[in-house]
């Protein structure tokens, strides 16, 4: 089959490359040039393990392009994957379509013959029958179905879940369609994944519900880990106990300093948004993100008292920026609520995080980036980790105290425990959920 894919960011250049790599022929847009270009190159804009050699072996087949060309792209396509942006809007919450409307437009003039338009941005209930009204006013004659195809990936694991997906969930209007989007998942069909099929409306709804309950979980467990400082309860335990009761399951059960990324702070704003407009506020969601901006917060304070409330001149470690391991990816990242507050106390920051410094020497002015962390703790008064990267999980403690001027640590993914601490010589420990520990007392 022939596929354009519009938009190259993280979902459609994923989308786009896994789709070419069932043996369909796909054409990935983008109107930005110099993108396009790097692509061409084969370099990768995004990280993402294992997309570079992806991308490598189908370009060298002949089933993956690139170009900023997108009526030659749509053109003759059996399907058009819309996979633009929709941020939140400022000012209201909602989620911003312009660029997902200005898409099916473009689209409508280019459509050359019976086409399934598909929208696998993450939009509002109602939104693809939008972009059929679009695409019907532009271009009258225009022979097409459109259908949803939401994305559930998993970002530094986005490969593995599109080719083992735990459902693939597509929202159709009439059986037309649905043997178009069953062709192109048909390697799928062949392994028996669950392709679940629905009415457009249910479609658009579970993308958001699934999120919004995700979101949940790790605020939950956020709250209950607060509970636990006070109670002197250890939020490890407490997990584990919860997670292996088979209704609850252990996923999403550990405590942070809240969820970030490209989808959990834009889809639960996003939802609350919706339930206001339709008259029916949806008060958990809306608590979530009340808590999760809560939880940030309460990790700052945590870094502040392990610090006696003196932060200014002194010089912070900090392992880890982006919102989660395996990524590049900064948006909505915990790191940019706590960074800033940091060097706002007067703290000097140093800043070590395996690929993050590629969007966050824009995002974290101030700080100085360094490549190692026993370099970013020599004479460091405090140590603070936001980001469970592999390399951070296995750190010699009792070298890192040594180096320091104070070992102090503030461990907010808990990885390690206040006995490794205490052993290796550091004079406090702090985590999220768990008893702290201070020399003396």
């Amino acid at each position: 089959m022939k596929i354009a894919m519009i938009g190259t960011g993280y979902v459609g250049l994923v989308s786009g490359v896994c789709f070419s790599d069932f043996g369909h022929d796909v054409v990935c847009v983008d109107k930005n040039p110099e993108k396009i270009a790097m692509l061409e190159r084969g370099e990768v804009p995004i990280f993402e393990p294992g997309l570079d050699a992806l991308i490598e072996k189908n370009v060298a087949a002949g089933r993956l392009s690139f170009t900023t060309d997108l009526p030659a792209a749509v053109d003759g396509a059996e399907a058009v994957f819309i996979a633009v942006g929709t941020p939140t809007r400022r000012g209201d919450g909602h989620a911003d379509l312009s660029y997902v409307m200005a898409a099916a437009e473009e689209i409508a003039h280019a459509i050359t013959g019976y086409t399934v338009v598909v929208t696998k941005s993450t939009v509002p209930v109602g939104t693809n029958r939008q972009v059929e009204e679009v695409i019907a006013k532009a271009n009258p004659q225009a022979e097409f179905d459109v259908a949803s195809n939401p994305e559930f990936l998993r970002e530094g694991a986005a490969i593995e879940d599109f080719m083992k997906p735990d459902r693939i969930i597509v929202g159709v209007q009439n059986d037309r369609a649905a043997q178009v989007m069953a062709d192109i998942y048909r390697p799928l069909y062949l392994r028996e994944f669950p392709i679940i099929t629905t009415d457009l409306e249910s479609a658009e709804m579970i993308k958001y519900a699934a999120n919004a309950f995700l979101a949940t979980k790790i605020t939950f467990i956020n709250e209950i880990a607060a509970l636990c400082e006070r109670v002197g309860a250890d939020i490890k335990q407490v997990s584990k106990g919860m997670g292996r009761d088979g209704r609850i399951g252990n996923k999403f059960l550990h405590a942070g300093p809240g969820y970030g990324g490209s989808c959990f702070p834009k889809d639960t704003k996003a939802l609350a948004r919706i339930g206001q407009d339709h008259g029916l506020p949806m008060q958990i969601t809306e608590t979530v993100i009340k808590v999760n901006d809560e939880t940030r917060r309460r990790m700052i304070e945590k870094i502040t008292d392990m610090m006696d409330g003196h932060l200014a001149g002194k010089t912070v470690a900090v392992l880890g920026v982006t919102f989660k391991p395996n990524t590049d990816d900064m948006r909505e990242a915990p790191s940019l609520t706590v960074i800033p507050a940091l060097i706002g106390a007067g703290a000097r920051v140093r800043v070590v995080d395996p690929q993050g410094r590629r969007e966050g020497e824009a995002l974290l002015p101030g700080v100085h980036w360094m490549d190692d962390a026993y370099k970013a703790a020599q004479n460091a008064d405090a140590l603070v980790i936001l980001t469970e990267w592999n390399e951070f999980r296995a750190l010699d403690l009792k070298r890192l105290a040594k180096r320091m001027a104070f070992p102090a640590m503030a461990d907010l993914r808990n990885i390690y425990s206040a006995q490794d601490a205490r052993r290796a010589g550091f004079a406090r420990y702090v985590s999220v959920g768990r008893s702290d520990y201070r020399a003396g007392d």
